[in-house]
């Protein structure tokens, strides 16, 4: 099995870069819909001559589609799939199961590739892409060693994984805190990184969300083990010389050419105090954390110019077969082979030799002859009978025909389906109640709640005290066999109803029975994708206008309680100031003073939520939706009875809240 190194491109320079040093395959955006939106990314023209670019070297071009699209865009980004097909575009690179839905319903040649942005941690939710029609897996960056293992045990798609990048300090797809803070979402390209800003656990102005940049370029033969076919470098924000240090490291790598100089060559060009290992090597100590020092900078400074000289010519990386009969009589005819096609050109009859004639070597060191061009010669055959003579500028021509001739593109036709309209959606009456409780003791003796759900590691008698029931964790890292015989355990106690927010855990209540009800966790943000989840809670990242008109069978948003704004495997609080000083209450603070409570499970994720609660009591008036749901997280049984009134009389809040996003929307 032969590795697949796949380079970001943010631009046109980028994209040259990447492949003049040896990538096999390229990632790109359009200017829609794509996690990279402030990158330069490339309009129609640009993008149908950068797939022209790429296959007349071999390289194949992923188109990154990886964000959520709301119902007003959903026509455009039917448009984008097809030019991007009808240019060449080898594979499409998806977050959004609406999206997925429309590309494989419309598009039956499309082959899509599932972001890392969908969260799939377990086998279950690769299972679950399989059956959406996906072929590769984007793996998440948070996995370890043994869960890709897994993972590759117990499924048969594509693998891909990132080794080399940055890297957030959220789950992919879980994060939330550039949105609520400054309405720039990653599940929509815009990520604004307040992560690398100060939020401390002890109050000190530290980075406690800041992590170094990943690095697994040493790990190439463990990672070959695992069954993983491409590797993916982040960096469509960054400069060429850093793609192609990154391309050109990967290679050696690959050939066992990696060296310390090659590494300490990387460092310079981009670090955050170092690289890390961590999760890959389930190593989640301090040493995972860094940020930008000025060191990095003036390092980055130094070798940049150095860096560029990789990519300032055309590099023959894609070999050719070359086959010239030069016979007595007939025209010469050169026929060359590469890239799957062929070219055959023809020339003009030999003429016979009056003095030296040529001979077989001097025409294949001719033919040879492939500099300034993508190409080289592998393998080169000579028919030639004796005495014969043409000239060099003749066999010259010949050749420079032939390779034109190879980069010719062919555009593809394709089959196209129309789309099906979107509906406005019928009117709704006033909105039932739905909840959730971190703790079966908030919960009180009387409730108007029509479905209640606390967390799976509540005690047996709690579900069946309270008829509540399970919420599955977002962060299952390693845990599915033990969700599952947990969740069995609950099924046999008589619990029904399953709250789940990953694909995975939504796909294994399902196979188990349970009544299966979507979460927040799986970004609901349009028809297309409400329509595959049952009883969806939408996205908080909607405005309260574009989740009203959301054209699904019940339907939810949370109207009430701290968001959580990240999802993240390594705790911040715990590699700050340690367990034993936090005693499970957790924070952080921001530069501006604002807390964020930390918190813990059994489960091998932590959850940061926002500051203050979102509050919607006196705006129901406002939502459409078929229900509203309540997320209960540090509130007493007191506070969830005043939250339960004031919704009910529709009162104002005498605490500090927040609209979310209901209102500003994200860009």
């Amino acid at each position: 099995m032969e590795f697949e190194i796949l380079a970001p491109a943010g631009s046109q320079e980028s994209l040259v870069a990447g492949v003049r040093c040896g990538a096999d395959a390229v990632y790109l955006g359009g200017k829609v819909l794509n996690a990279r939106r402030n990158a330069g990314n490339f309009n129609d023209e640009e993008l149908e001559q950068a797939v022209d670019y790429c296959h007349q070297r071999g390289v194949k071009v992923y188109l990154t589609m990886n964000t959520l699209c709301k119902d007003s865009e959903m026509v455009e980004a039917y448009k984008l799939v097809e030019k991007a097909l009808s240019y060449g575009v080898d594979a499409f690179i998806v977050q959004d199961i609406g999206i997925i839905r429309m590309i494989k319903a419309c598009f039956p040649s499309a082959k899509l590739h599932g972001s890392t942005q969908m969260s799939i941690v377990t086998p279950e939710g690769v299972h679950a892409l399989k059956e959406m029609g996906i072929s590769r897996a984007v793996l998440p960056r948070e996995l370890t060693a043994e869960e890709i293992a897994e993972i590759r045990e117990k499924t048969d798609l594509e693998l891909e994984m990132f080794i080399h990048g940055a890297l957030c300090m959220s789950v992919s797809g879980q994060c939330y805190l550039s949105s609520m803070i400054g309405q720039r979402s990653g599940n929509r390209g815009l990520c604004a990184q307040p992560c690398r800003l100060s939020f401390s656990a002890d109050n000190s102005k530290s980075f406690d969300l800041s992590l170094k940049d990943l690095s697994l370029i040493r790990q190439l033969s463990k990672i070959k083990k695992l069954g993983v076919i491409s590797l993916k470098i982040e960096g469509r924000m960054k400069r060429p010389e850093y793609i192609a240090a990154a391309v050109t490291a990967v290679k050696k790598a690959i050939h066992n050419e990696y060296s310390i100089k090659d590494e300490i060559l990387l460092k310079s060009v981009f670090s955050r105090s170092g690289f890390t290992q961590g999760y890959f090597n389930n190593d989640m100590s301090r040493d995972m954390f860094g940020t930008r020092q000025k060191e990095d900078v003036v390092a980055a400074s130094n070798v940049l110019k150095e860096l560029s000289h990789l990519y300032d010519n055309e590099n023959p990386l894609v070999p050719m077969d070359l086959r010239l009969e030069c016979l007595k009589d007939k025209p010469v005819t050169l026929t060359a082979s590469a890239l799957g096609k062929q070219a055959e050109v023809i020339g003009d009859i030999p003429e016979t030799a009056i003095n030296k004639p040529m001979s077989r070597e001097s025409l294949a060191e001719r033919l040879s002859k492939l500099g300034g061009t993508q190409f080289y010669a592998e393998h080169v055959e000579v028919l030639l009978d004796d005495g014969l003579i043409v000239p060099a500028s003749k066999i010259n021509a010949l050749r420079r025909e032939a390779v034109q001739k190879l980069c010719q593109t062919e555009k593809k036709r394709i089959q196209t389906l129309p789309m099906e309209k979107i509906k406005p959606r019928a009117t709704a009456g006033r909105p039932y109640f739905t909840a959730r409780f971190s703790d079966a003791e908030q919960i009180p003796n009387q409730h108007p709640f029509e479905r209640i759900f606390i967390p799976i590691w509540s005690s047996v008698e709690d579900f069946i005290d309270n008829r509540a029931g399970v919420e599955l964790p977002r962060g299952i890292f390693g845990k599915e066999e033990q969700l599952e015989k947990r969740l069995l355990q609950l099924k046999k106690a008589g619990v029904k109803n399953a709250l789940c927010g990953n694909l995975g855990s939504y796909k294994l209540a399902e196979r188990l029975g349970f009544n299966v009800f979507g979460d927040f966790g799986l970004n609901i943000f349009n028809s297309g994708a409400a329509d595959q989840i049952h009883s969806p809670i939408l996205s908080f990242e909607l405005t309260i206008d574009e989740a009203n008109t959301i054209n699904a069978k019940d339907t939810g948003i949370v109207a009430y309680g701290r968001l959580p704004l990240m999802l993240t495997r390594n705790c911040p609080v715990k590699n700050k100031i340690g367990c034993e000083k936090c005693w499970k209450n957790g924070s952080l603070t921001d530069r501006k003073g604002m807390v964020f409570p930390v918190v813990c499970s059994p489960y091998p994720c932590v959850e940061i939520l926002n500051s203050v609660p979102v509050y919607m009591a006196d705006r129901m008036r406002e939502i459409k939706t078929d229900f509203i749901h309540f997320y209960f997280t540090d509130e007493s049984k007191t506070d969830v009875e005043k939250i339960i009134s004031l919704y009910k009389n529709g009162n104002r809040a005498d605490f500090d809240y927040t609209r979310g996003l209901y209102y500003r929307g994200v860009l």
